[in-house]
């Protein structure tokens, strides 16, 4: 495929890269830019290579992985600030920070592969087994982040050799296009790659045929070029390849916290994470968790939605609209295991590490709480900042609507001020659910579908999709339903979700109604009544898509959110105007 010009493009200086704009204010062509000659033998290709990962971080908010980020741009997830994301009216210009960094650092990351592959391909033949890996491994992360461009906006410039003056004005590269190169690019190169990587933080074979399975899901969901069912083959094809050589961790919390993610069986369905280091003298951190916990043990800037809490299943595995066991004065009672992995609510007692174990009852309500005291072995009451400080504004029962994220944040031994825990970027159950879904889409459900499926919930103890419903053999919309559902719950605060948002076309759905959450402080759980459960069947579309409709009882329930709203333009990003500027030829996405 020819090569069309980045608007953002690096070249490399050794193990080095300069910027684009350095490049392109030169008069000429210097030779002091040129990569000829360094990518000869395995150790400048190593080197290359770990200038590339470094770059996979992408941070679009201070320390803070991206997939935490994209997250918010989802009904799943809300920033503190009302009606800032996408569909709660936010500012999603050409102009937007976080646009323009996306694309940036994307198309840094392709330009320093390219510049990597390009230096090293006239010595192809001379290199040994490891540092032709090495260079498998440049592929693998260079589909990846064209799948975050066709992902995020659809046509984009492409190249896959480093670009020339003549190419900057170069228009877009249709899609389908892309995608046919992500998945051809990495055939060529996957037997290069182990199925499990020597060591954690690089890409390997199993992520390379994952990452094949989840771009093929976008073009057959987006039916890129009226070949939706081919690409639905595709991504069952390559999923099922990675069954058998990678499997699931034993304990689904070990995956988001440092000593479950040492485990060698968590390692075994970390299929890529970016790792990080808060120890010597190369470090790199996150402050994830210190965006997400209660005020009394950090900041609380990011929020779980009531539209994911709702989503989760009674443990007889029905949705709790369905499930007799649901009780709304007590809704994290008989619930899917992993609503308490992922998610925090008023009563749970909440343990983190911010320097000490800190340990607290999450209390919306009152003006004290109880918070352990490990000296003396006894509960003490205390002030309760989350409701009476000068930041309890931006805590979970004000900002937010009732609900801390668990997730990555019930960590005991790593401080949460500076934490080292890894971000997953792919695991093994993505690939469960992607080789069903796409099955399910195929309408070819047979019982791979529901072995598949079934995997993930009885990793949690949760019943099978027959056993719970029956009337699921062989019902596509029902299978449709519950793999999203399962979509949802398990991958919830990994990014995973702003993308299947775009996906199923449901971006509408969740952004329809304001963001609902706990009872009112006059009214508290104990004031809901048995039957002040969400509508999840408003209509046909809201019930496949698990969508809650608070309209009978909204009058009790906290509100936020309430000039949200949702434009198709939303389903692509708009090409940054910085770019346009530098390229007329780009245009722009409908609506922008």
């Amino acid at each position: 495929m020819k090569k069309i010009a980045s608007l953002i493009c690096t070249v490399a200086l050794g193990a080095g890269f300069v910027s684009c704009s350095d490049f392109l204010d030169r008069s000429d062509t210097n030779a002091e830019y040129s990569t000829d000659g360094f990518f000869q033998g395995e150790q400048a290709i190593h080197d290359g290579l770990t200038t590339i990962y470094s770059g996979m971080y992408m941070n679009l908010a201070y320390n803070v992985p991206h997939p935490i980020t994209l997250e918010c741009y989802s009904g799943l997830a809300l920033e503190r600030d009302e009606n800032i994301t996408i569909g709660a009216g936010a500012g999603l210009t050409p102009e937007n920070s976080v646009v323009q960094s996306f694309w940036s650092s994307l198309y840094t990351n392709i330009a320093r592969i390219n510049a990597v592959l390009s230096g090293a391909a006239p010595y192809e033949s001379t290199l040994n087994a490891k540092a032709k890996q090495y260079l498998a491994e440049a592929h693998v992360l260079r589909g990846l982040c064209y799948y975050y461009l066709i992902a995020m906006w659809g046509d984009v410039p492409f190249f896959d050799e480093p670009v020339t003056i003549e190419q900057y004005k170069d228009k877009r590269t249709p899609k389908a296009d892309v995608l046919d190169f992500i998945i051809e690019d990495i055939d060529q190169i996957a037997e290069d790659l182990p199925w499990t990587a020597d060591e954690r933080g690089r890409v390997d074979r199993a992520f390379a045929r994952g990452l094949q399975s989840r771009a093929a899901l976008l073009g057959g969901s987006l039916d890129y070029d009226g070949r939706g069912q081919e690409y639905f083959r595709i991504a069952a094809d390559r999923a099922q390849q990675v069954f058998g050589n990678r499997g699931l961790a034993e304990n689904f919390d070990d995956l988001f916290n440092i000593t479950g993610q040492a485990k060698a069986d968590v390692r075994n369905e970390l299929l890529y994470e970016l790792t990080y280091n808060n120890s010597g003298g190369n470090q790199i951190i996150n402050m994830i968790a210190f965006g997400q916990v209660s005020r009394i043990q950090g900041q609380t800037g990011r929020h779980p939605s009531m539209m994911l809490a709702d989503t989760y299943e009674c443990i007889d595995g029905k949705r709790i609209d369905e499930s007799p066991l649901y009780d709304p004065q007590h809704p994290q009672r008989n619930r899917d295991p992993r609503f308490h992995s992922t998610l925090w609510m008023h009563g749970d007692t909440c343990t983190v590490n911010n320097g000490s174990l800190s340990t607290i009852v999450l209390n919306a309500y009152d003006m004290t709480t109880y918070q352990y005291n490990y000296t003396t072995g006894a509960w003490e009451e205390r002030n309760n900042d989350d409701i009476n400080s000068t930041a309890a504004w931006a805590s979970f029962c004000n900002a937010g609507v009732g609900y801390i994220w668990a997730k990555f944040c019930n960590e005991t031994v790593d401080n949460i001020n500076s934490a080292a825990v890894s971000m997953p970027m792919m695991r093994y159950a993505e690939v469960l659910l992607n080789y069903a879904e796409a099955k399910i889409e195929l309408n070819e459900i047979d019982q791979t579908v529901y072995d598949a499926i079934d995997e993930v919930r009885g990793r949690v103890g949760m019943p099978g999709v027959l056993e719970a419903d029956p009337t699921r053999q062989g019902n596509q919309a029902k299978m449709r339903q519950i793999v999203r559902r399962e979509r949802k719950v398990e991958f919830a605060d990994e990014g995973l979700h702003y993308f299947d948002m775009r996906r199923w076309g449901i971006g509408d759905l969740e952004n329809k109604y304001p963001s609902y959450g706990l009872p009112l402080a006059d009214i508290r759980y104990e004031g809901l009544d048995a039957d002040d459960i969400p509508n999840f069947k408003t209509t046909e579309r809201e019930d496949l898509n698990d969508i809650p409709n608070y309209d009978a009882y909204k009058e009790k329930l906290k509100v936020r959110d309430v000039n949200r709203y949702w434009d198709d333009k939303f389903n692509l990003w708009p090409i940054p105007q910085l770019e346009r500027d530098r390229n007329p030829n780009l245009g722009q996405n409908e609506g922008y």
